[in-house]
C-alpha cells in the first residue's frame, strides 16, 4: 500500500499516468475496465468538477486573509480577532476530518460530495450576510467541517473514476484547484472585496458552490462507499521510523506560513503598502504555481533537497520582509520567494510521510492532513496574539525564528524520515 500511495502521489505531482504494477492493476484493457474505473479516456468533465470542489475548499479557507481589514471593520472587531476566521476553519477540519471519514466511509461518494459542497454554500452564505462576529465564526467552523469531509474523499474519488493507468493524472487534474485558488482565487477575491466589499466576495463563493452542485449531479458518476471500516492504526503509524520527524517539519512550516499569510494585509499596512495586498497575493500565487511545477519535475530524484530548499526559501522571504524598507519591489521579491518555496510543500510532505509510514501510509497521510490544519489554527491564534501584543512588525521576525527551527527539523527528518529517499 505504501508503494502504491507514494507512486500515486508522485504521479499526481508530475501529472503523469504512471501507476505501479500490482496484482490489483491488471495488465489488459479488458481486465482494467470496471464500473468504477472505465477504460479509455479520462472523465475530464467529472474531474474538472472535482477540481472546482478543491478550488472552493481552498479559496473558502484562505479568502479572509485578503479581505481581513474590511471584515474587521464591518464586524466591529480587531484584525487579530478577525484573523481567527482562518483559525476556526482549520479547527473544524482538524477536529472532524478523521472521525467524519470513519463515520461516512460507507456513504455513497456522490451523496457525500454533494453534502460537503452544500455545506460550503450554506457557510459562505451565512458569512456574506452575517453582522455578528460570533455567527460568522460559527459559519467558518461549519465550512471547516465541510472541508474535512471533502478532503477525505476527493483524491480517492478522482482515482476511482479514472482508468487505473491514468489514475495519477486524474488526481493531478483534480488537485489543480489548489494552485488556482492561490494564484487566481485569493487575488480576485481581494480585488473584488476592495472594489465592492468583502460580502460580495463570499456571496460569489456561494454562487460557485451552487453551480457546482448541479455540475456534480450531472457529470460525476456515483460510487459506493466502503463496505467495512476499521480503526486506523495511529499509534503504530506514529512509531514508524521517520513519521514523527516529517510531521514535525509539517507543523513548523505550516505554522510559520499561517502566522504571516493570515495577517499579510495587516503586515503590508505596517510597511505602508496597504493598497498592494492583491498584487502581493497574486505574485505569491503565481510563484506557488511555478513551485508546484518545479516540484513535479524533480520530486522523484530530489525529494530531500526540495523539502529542505523550500523551507530555506520561505525563511529567506521572511528575512527580506523583516527589513523595514517599505519597498514594493523588495516585498514582491519576498512574495515570489515565499510562494516558490511554499508551492511544492503539500506534495513533498505528503510523499515523505507516505514513504515513512510504510504499510500505514494512508493513516500517515491522514495524520498529516489533521496536523496541517491544527498548525493553521495555531498560526491564526499565534499571529493574532503577536499582532495585538507586539504589533505587525513582529510577524516576520517570529516567522523567521520558527523557520530556523523548521530547517533543523528538516535536517532531522533528512537523517530519519527522509533517509533512503531520492536526493
Amino acid at each position: 500500500m505504501a508503494n502504491d500511495t507514494t507512486a500515486a502521489a508522485r504521479s499526481a505531482a508530475l501529472g503523469t499516468s504512471e501507476t505501479p504494477s500490482t496484482p490489483e492493476t491488471p495488465s489488459t484493457p479488458e481486465a482494467r475496465a470496471t464500473p468504477e474505473t472505465p477504460s479509455g479516456r479520462l472523465p475530464l468533465l467529472a474531474l474538472l468538477a472535482l477540481a472546482t470542489a478543491v478550488f472552493v475548499t481552498s479559496l473558502t479557507e484562505t479568502l479572509p486573509a485578503g479581505v481581513l481589514p474590511g471584515m474587521s471593520a464591518d464586524l466591529g472587531v480587531g484584525e487579530a480577532a478577525m484573523g481567527q476566521a482562518v483559525t476556526v476553519y482549520a479547527l473544524g477540519t482538524a477536529l472532524t476530518a478523521v472521525p467524519l471519514a470513519a463515520r461516512t466511509a460507507a456513504w455513497r461518494r456522490k451523496h457525500l460530495l454533494l453534502t460537503s459542497v452544500a455545506g460550503f454554500a450554506a457557510a459562505n452564505t451565512v458569512t456574506a450576510v452575517s453582522s455578528s462576529y460570533a455567527l460568522t465564526m460559527g459559519a467558518r467552523f461549519l465550512a471547516g467541517v465541510a472541508a474535512g469531509v471533502a478532503w477525505a474523499l476527493l483524491a480517492g474519488y478522482a482515482r476511482r473514476i479514472a482508468p487505473p493507468h491514468l489514475q495519477g493524472r486524474a488526481v493531478a487534474v483534480a488537485m489543480t484547484g489548489i494552485p488556482l485558488a492561490l494564484s487566481l482565487g485569493v487575488p480576485a477575491g481581494t480585488f473584488l472585496g476592495e472594489a465592492v466589499g468583502w460580502r460580495i466576495a463570499f456571496a460569489a463563493m456561494t454562487v460557485i458552490a451552487v453551480v457546482l452542485l448541479g455540475w456534480i449531479a450531472l457529470a460525476v458518476p456515483d460510487l459506493p462507499g466502503e463496505a467495512h471500516g476499521g480503526c486506523a492504526p495511529v499509534a503504530r503509524t506514529l512509531r514508524a521510523p521517520g513519521v514523527l520527524p516529517v510531521l514535525a517539519v509539517t507543523f513548523t512550516l505550516v505554522l510559520a506560513h499561517t502566522v504571516l499569510y493570515t495577517y499579510v494585509a495587516a503586515y503590508l499596512g505596517h510597511l505602508g503598502l496597504a493598497g498592494s495586498t492583491g498584487l502581493v497575493l497574486l505574485v505569491f500565487g503565481a510563484a506557488s504555481l511555478a513551485g508546484i511545477w518545479f516540484t513535479g519535475r524533480h520530486i522523484d530524484r530530489r525529494l530531500r533537497i526540495l523539502t529542505l530548499g523550500g523551507t530555506v526559501l520561505v525563511a529567506v522571504a521572511a528575512a527580506v520582509l523583516a527589513v523595514p524598507a517599505g519597498s514594493t519591489a523588495l516585498v514582491l521579491t519576498a512574495a515570489a520567494l515565499w510562494g516558490f518555496g511554499w508551492g511544492g510543500a503539500p506534495t513533498l510532505l505528503q510523499t515523505a510521510v507516505a514513504d515513512a509510514g510504510g504499510e500505514h501510509a494512508d493513516t500517515a497521510q491522514t495524520l498529516l492532513v489533521s496536523l496541517w490544519n491544527a498548525a493553521m489554527a495555531a498560526g491564526g491564534i499565534a499571529g493574532g496574539v503577536l499582532l495585538d501584543v507586539l504589533g505587525a512588525g513582529a510577524l516576520s521576525w517570529s516567522v523567521l525564528v520558527l523557520l530556523v527551527r523548521g530547517v533543523c527539523f528538516c535536517v532531522w527528518a533528512w537523517g530519519d524520515g527522509l533517509a533512503g529517499l531520492p536526493g
